[in-house]
């Protein structure tokens, strides 16, 4: 019973932030490249649009929404991980040291090897920080192998 409640408080990390984050993202559109309804050939991902009658550049009404700086979401939530946690980028020891496990998660570097990676891992779970990103060489718990 006790562990469920350590994961669900874990889980609800910086919960109403993200929340908040996706109020504001429910409401903004999808940004689509210009004329890309009109040519199979243009993807729909997002591209400014440039040229000097352009509709969707002068804003006309009926033309789709472009981007925005008031279209960003709120500052105190930006940067934050789906789990809620602030994502760090880290290469070695040292560095993980100084991170807090309550607000704290570390995504170790692309160019870390196996060898320390699995070193980082052992000493992130030892002092109870969230690794993002150690796949399979995360430790596993002997009670969830059992159920």
């Amino acid at each position: 019973m006790e562990k469920s409640c350590v994961l669900s408080i874990a889980m609800v990390i910086n919960e109403e932030l993200i929340a908040a984050r996706k109020k504001v993202a429910e409401k903004r559109p999808k940004f689509i490249r210009q004329e890309s309804w009109r040519y199979d050939r243009l993807a729909e991902n997002w591209r400014k649009p440039k040229g000097k009658d352009n509709k969707m550049r002068k804003q006309k009404s009926g033309m789709p929404a472009i981007v925005k700086v008031g279209y960003r979401g709120p500052r105190v939530s930006r940067g934050l991980h789906p789990s809620g946690y602030t994502d760090n980028l880290v290469h070695n020891v040292n560095e993980l040291a100084r991170l807090d496990p309550k607000k704290d998660a570390a995504r170790l570097g692309h160019t870390v090897g196996k060898r320390k990676r699995v070193g980082m891992i052992a000493k992130a779970t030892e002092l109870g920080i969230k690794v993002l990103n150690a796949g399979k060489l995360a430790p596993k718990n002997e009670e969830e192998e059992k159920e």
